[in-house]
């Protein structure tokens, strides 16, 4: 018993070790239950009902078999009508005829004619059994439909009509004597009208589209009108078998002249029955017509909400384009409609707009408007869905357009929604071309598959810190990417607003080298020499190309890279290669003859015989060398100038300038790859500046905060900097400076006041740093944030060389005297995310505008750049109230604006010396990719914020005093293009200018430019609101080292000061000696007054300083830039004058491009080097 007990028994099988492991199939199988699911449908009903209700086709094809057969039935109704005649006789099937004639003075009314008909036997076969059908038809859909309330179905309106229609033909089956029976077929065609509106539901549902509810309503309008006169036509016409016998035509005129209101009365109804039919079917049109009319104004008014369809034949025809946009604003549709529209070959195209919110007033106003209300469509819908998607037609549209609001103050969910915008067009049209504007640099790799993209914050902040090195780069580039005729400004008597109008209207564009009259000549020859000889010879000016083979597009790729005809070119012009046309006059040809001694221009400007034939290419001469005479000075500052070359050392040659040589030479062209500047720093660094260069050695950034940064090599720290180190107003253990003053640094700040540090602004240090800059030239750069930057932001700005962040606001003055303000050189100033939406759009710069108002007026010698949300609110920087020049410029820009130019803020004075700028003029950098679409890399190349092997950057030089000896810039462009291979585009002049105000003028400033004797002259001339006070032009343009000169050296000046004088000397004959001792005291007090203002303000700075603990040395508060106006000059022409401080924007080939070993040749470069625009001279630019 105990055996049994402690034996153990087996474990069943299918508990065995081995089942478990490996599983017995043979159980498994034992215990599996199949299951089947979905065994409701596989009954009888289901099916029928899967075939006649549920699936979209086949319920289709049902609806319009029905549709069909009650169409048949009314035609054969008509068919009876027509085959009928009462006259013939009435009477059952099979009974005797009898005839009737109707009688006009008995009130009887004998209903046989009413009740009996005339039916052939072939129709009745057919109504027969096109009845049974509809009546099997009818029950088996009513049996389908069941639900369990039978009654429902029963008193349905459809059922009872189909009933009347089709239960008589089945009963005259078994009762011969009713064949026939009146029977009111023509009641068919409201279940025809019910059957079409089934059908087109099903249709729509069959292939998945929305239709238009307008179209829809529209349709059942038109069928509920037709259905109304169709009843009305026959009822009356069988009526009247009893009265006065009417013809269906007759009957169909009767009708429509009663529901129309017309009312002739020459056709009435003669029996009471048939009046009787008349005032129901008006009462029913009363009552049904309305509703209908009704629902179609209602959706007649959501559909100019909503903006209703684009048609698909339109877009199978007609080419469109879909612009995306959160909320569409006048002046973001009119930039975007002006810059689209503004190119010839696009006129034809639709712009479909879809957008989420309602159609706003302003924008309504615009699209009515003939010139875009043909061409513009406007749909509110989203482009996360699908149906909106296809009712835009975006998967045949040519481009989809999608635009950031910039105006939300989560700039973050901005592109979220802009991402998932992006992302819903290409799942829906994958082939469609995408334009998408992003805002923050983080969310663009998450639109890389785009076709095109500009990162807004990416070229903001390029933007801004290139007009710390170039002035108004801003200005450049944003008149670059505006289509433009260039006749802005033509009208104005300003010399300079119509040199400034006329260079504006330059653009970039491409042409096939091969297929080029302005660079097909130049094959084989190198790319320095094809630029300068264009722009002599056409005054084009080639920036750039592209190899066949190769996707990159080099700028300057210097004079070792030789053109071929596969070649794309890029060059600078007023209009394309292909709407040009070349005249050569017959005076050119004649001086093409003459001999080599004439020069090619007559008069002051004529090119020397050094110039002539260096334009013919290979022509060897004996040219006087034009190298670098050693600086005086021994801080070899002077170094880099442009000297006179002298033959024997004596200045009786007249200078000239090195021909451009058609192929490189390796020993002429060496120095001229690598920066002298850079030469200077790596072999012989100054005494004083040698431990710092040291320091600093070159590199890609180690850490970017964001991804999808472009790699630029920059200067480094070897180390990174220290946290703590960065904090500009605080120290700590590795150093005890506290202010900017305490630095000691070499060259003036450069301020940058944002309200957070986004990864953006790393993009304003990326070019700042970049290796190609001089170590000698870095300016210290301090970020005044609102807010702490995280330590993300700390981690990618560690490695690069002087860069500190301080918080604080750019509206405390403790704040800005702190960072340095008064040391520093620029102050940009940043828009604040957080003020760019505001209850009145326009306001939303109020505080910025304000804020650098006071700044202008407290620190007058500071450089200010800032950065606007709308382009319309530049007008009020440096407002000054009571200036006439200024009110002249508004109305010049009104009537520029009136005459449909897209440019008329540019000759706004801070916009066209770059003082100001909005991000949103770089919209059309998007719209202008549509059609060229390299000009995003061109931007980004000239931004700095892509760095191709081979291709160069943009730079500036200063023309000086030394430099006139050029004379003109076309000279200016051969010097370079033979010595330093370098491409100028433009010019930055500054002219002395008197803003003539009801407010007295500081004597001071009036004496440091010219004297306005207008006030002194017995005869003055009536002078309109754009006479200045001074000419513009090179008449009125002194710097401030001719200020110093003997004024008889300059006849405006000294013409002017002899009137001043006789006007004096003839109010001293009329007055005594003790006349003009009260009109000196008068002046002398409104000079006081003036200078009391200023004197406030100063030491109203001075005292914060002192309670900050800061030295008040260096604080100039009478050095100011409001008696200047600067702009910019794109690709002038060749024979335009150079004045001095003028400063030229250079294309600068790629120093790593040919790496060159050998310091000698390095330092052999500064001979042929133009003096860059130093920092520390930065106020030499402002007369």
């Amino acid at each position: 018993m105990n055996d049994l007990d402690s034996e153990v028994l087996p474990l069943p099988p299918r508990y065995r070790l081995r089942d478990l492991l490996l599983g017995d199939q043979s159980f498994q199988n034992d215990d599996r239950v199949q299951v089947e699911f979905y065994v409701n449908e596989n009954t009888f009903k289901e099916r029928l009902k899967l075939f006649f209700i549920k699936n979209q086709r086949s319920s289709l094809r049902i609806r319009l078999f029905n549709f069909s057969l009650k169409l048949l039935t009314c035609l054969l109704y008509i068919v009876r009508v027509l085959l009928d005649d009462p006259a013939l006789g009435i009477g059952c099937w099979g009974c005797p005829k009898q005839n009737y004639t109707f009688n006009d003075s008995s009130s009887e009314i004998n209903w046989a004619p009413i009740l009996w008909v005339e039916r052939k036997m072939a129709l009745w076969v057919i109504q027969v059994i096109v009845a049974i059908i509809s009546f099997l038809e009818t029950m088996l859909l009513i049996y389908l439909s069941y639900k369990g309330n039978i009654w429902e179905q029963v008193f349905r309106v459809s059922f009872i009509l189909e009933m009347i229609n089709t239960l008589p033909f089945i009963i005259t089956i078994f009762w011969r004597p009713l064949r026939n029976l009146f029977i009111p077929v023509f009641l068919n065609c409201w279940l025809a009208k019910h059957a079409l509106e089934n059908m087109i539901n099903d249709f729509h549902r069959a292939i998945l589209r929305t239709q238009s509810a307008m179209f829809n309503q529209v349709l059942i309008l038109f069928c509920t009108l037709l259905c109304l006169v169709f009843t009305g036509t026959c009822g009356i016409q069988h009526l009247e078998r009893a009265g006065g016998n009417l013809s269906l035509l007759t009957s169909f005129y009767f009708c429509i002249v009663t529901f129309s209101t017309v009312g002739y009365g020459d056709v009435t109804p003669k029996i009471w029955p048939s009046q009787l039919l008349v005032v129901i079917m008006i009462c029913v049109a009363l009552v049904v017509l309305p509703l209908q009319f009704e629902e179609l104004v209602y959706l007649w008014m959501e559909r100019q909400k909503s903006g209703g369809n684009y048609s698909r034949h339109r877009a199978q025809t007609e080419k469109h384009v879909v612009l995306c946009v959160s909320s569409l604003k006048i002046d973001l549709l009119m930039d975007f409609l002006n810059e689209f529209y503004a190119h010839p070959r696009l006129q034809d195209y639709y712009v479909v707009i879809l957008c989420p919110t309602e159609m706003d007033i302003q924008v309504r106003r615009v699209l009515q408007i003939p010139l875009w209300s043909q061409r513009v469509i406007y749909l509110q819908g989203s482009a996360l869905k699908d149906q909106d998607l296809m009712r835009a037609k975006m998967d045949n549209g040519e481009a989809c357009f999608i635009l950031s609001s910039r105006n939300e103050v989560d700039r973050t969910a901005a592109d979220h929604q802009t991402i998932l915008r992006a992302w819903a067009v290409k799942d829906f049209a994958p082939n469609c071309p995408l334009y998408v504007q992003i805002l923050k640099p983080e969310n663009k790799f998450h639109v890389k598959f785009a076709d095109h993209v500009v990162c807004e914050e990416e070229c903001k902040y390029a933007l801004l810190a290139l007009n710390c090195i170039c002035p108004a780069t801003s200005t450049l580039i944003t008149l670059l990417v505006h289509t433009s005729r260039g006749q802005e400004g033509q009208e104005s008597p300003e010399q300079w607003q119509r040199m400034y109008g006329r260079c504006s209207g330059n653009e970039v564009y491409h042409i096939r080298m091969g297929d080029s009259k302005f660079f097909r000549e130049y094959e084989g020859k190198s790319f320095t020499y094809a630029a300068f000889h264009a722009h002599k010879k056409y005054g084009v000016c080639l920036i750039g190309l592209k190899r066949e083979d190769d996707k990159s597009i080099l700028l300057n790729p210097g004079p070792r890279h030789i053109l071929a005809a596969t070649d794309t070119c890029f060059y600078i012009n007023i209009t394309k290669e292909e709407n040009s046309a070349f005249i050569f006059k017959q005076e050119e040809k004649q001086q093409q003859r003459a001999s080599p001694g004439q020069g090619l221009y007559q008069g002051p400007s004529r090119l020397p015989v050094q110039s002539i034939i260096a334009s013919m290419g290979t022509v060897a001469m004996d040219l006087p060398s034009a190298e670098c005479r050693p600086s005086q000075s021994g801080g070899g500052g002077g170094g880099s100038k442009l000297a006179l070359p002298t033959e024997n050392g004596s200045g009786s040659r007249r200078p000239s300038i090195a021909p451009v040589l058609e192929l490189a030479d390796s020993s002429a062209l060496l120095p001229c790859d690598l920066l002298s500047d850079q030469s200077e720093d790596e072999v012989t660094p100054s005494d004083d500046e040698g431990l710092s260069t040291v320091e600093y050695v070159r590199g890609y950034p180690p850490n970017s905060p964001y991804i999808g940064s472009s790699p630029t090599l920059c200067h480094l720290l070897p180390v990174k900097a220290p946290f703590c180190c960065l904090r500009l107003d605080k120290g700590c253990k590795h150093n005890s400076y506290e202010d900017a003053k305490a630095y000691g640094f070499k060259n003036k700040l450069i301020i940058v006041s944002a309200e957070t540090a986004g990864n953006g602004l790393y993009n304003f240090i990326v070019p700042l740093r970049a290796y190609y800059r001089s170590r000698k030239e870095l300016n210290p750069i301090v970020l005044l944030l609102d807010n702490k930057p995280d330590h993300h932001f700390l981690e990618a700005i560690c490695f690069f060389p002087m860069v500190y962040y301080m918080e604080g606001s750019v509206d405390n003055l403790d704040s800005l005297l702190q960072c340095g303000v008064i040391y520093a050189d620029n102050l940009v100033v940043v828009d604040k995310e957080s003020t760019m939406s505001a209850e009145e759009d326009y306001m939303a710069d109020a505080k910025t505008i304000v804020n650098v108002q006071t700044m202008f007026r407290l620190f007058p010698s500071l450089s200010i750049t800032t950065e606007l949300t709308h382009p319309s609110n530049m007008r009020f920087m440096q407002f000054r109230a009571k200036d006439s020049y200024s009110l002249a410029l508004s109305k010049l820009e009104k009537r520029e604006r009136e005459n449909g130019s897209n440019l008329a803020f540019m000759f706004r004075l801070p916009f066209a010396a770059g003082r100001v700028f909005s991000i949103s003029m770089l919209d059309t950098l998007l719209y202008q990719s549509f059609v060229k679409d390299y000009m995003i890399s061109i931007t980004r190349l000239l931004l700095g914020l892509d760095t191709t092997p081979g291709s160069g950057h943009l730079c500036a030089m200063k023309v000086t005093e030394e430099d006139l000896w050029i004379r003109t810039y076309g000279r200016l462009f051969q010097k370079l293009c033979s010595s330093s291979a370098e491409i100028p585009i433009g010019i930055y002049r500054t002219e002395s200018h008197v803003f003539s105000t009801s407010e007295p003028q500081d004597p001071r400033a009036q004496s440091q430019i010219s004297v306005n004797v207008e006030d002194f002259e017995d005869t003055q001339d009536v002078r309109g609101p754009w006479s200045a006070p001074t000419g513009s032009g090179r008449g009125s343009t002194h710097g401030q080292q001719e200020g110093s000169e003997d004024p008889a050296e300059h006849p405006l000046l000294r013409r002017k000061s002899l009137q001043w004088a006789r006007r004096l000397s003839r109010r001293g004959t009329r007055h005594a000696g003790r006349a003009a001792a009260p009109e000196w005291t008068g002046q002398r007090r409104l000079s006081l007054c003036r200078r009391s203002e200023r004197q406030e303000l100063s030491e109203l700075v001075k005292n914060r300083m002192k309670h900050l603990g800061l030295p008040t040395t260096g604080y100039d508060e009478m050095n100011d830039h409001q008696n200047t106006l600067s702009y910019v000059l794109i690709n002038p022409p060749p024979d335009t004058r150079l004045e001095p401080n003028d400063i030229v924007y250079l294309i600068r080939s790629d120093p790593l491009a040919h790496v060159v070993s050998g310091s000698q040749s390095w330092k052999a470069s500064c001979s042929y080097k133009l003096s860059s625009c130093d920092p520390e001279t930065r106020d030499e630019t402002q007369l």
